[in-house]
C-alpha cells in the first residue's frame, strides 16, 4: 500500500472502502445467507468489525473474489 502525505498525517493513495450487507448482496448476486454460508466456510472475504454493532466488507476484497468466480467459470485459474 502507498501512502501519501496530506498536510498532515499518512493517508493511503487509495481509500479503504467498506460495503455493508446490501451492497455486498448487491455486487455479488449472493443472498445474505449464501454470504455468511460461504464466509463461514472460508470461501468468502472475512467480515471487518467496525463498531460493536457494525460490520462491513473491504470492496477491494470482495472484488478480488468475484474476479476470482469469473476465472474459475471460464477455465482461465
Amino acid at each position: 500500500m502507498t501512502l501519501a502525505v496530506v498536510s498532515g498525517p499518512l493517508v493511503p493513495e487509495n481509500p479503504i472502502k467498506f460495503l455493508r450487507l446490501p451492497a455486498v448482496c448487491e455486487r455479488t448476486g449472493l443472498s445474505r445467507t449464501q454470504v455468511y454460508r460461504l464466509e463461514a466456510a472460508g470461501k468468502f472475504p472475512r467480515r471487518v468489525k467496525l463498531a460493536l454493532s457494525t460490520s462491513a466488507w473491504v470492496e477491494s476484497e470482495i472484488q478480488v473474489w468475484a474476479a476470482a468466480r469469473i476465472a474459475d467459470s471460464r477455465g482461465d485459474a
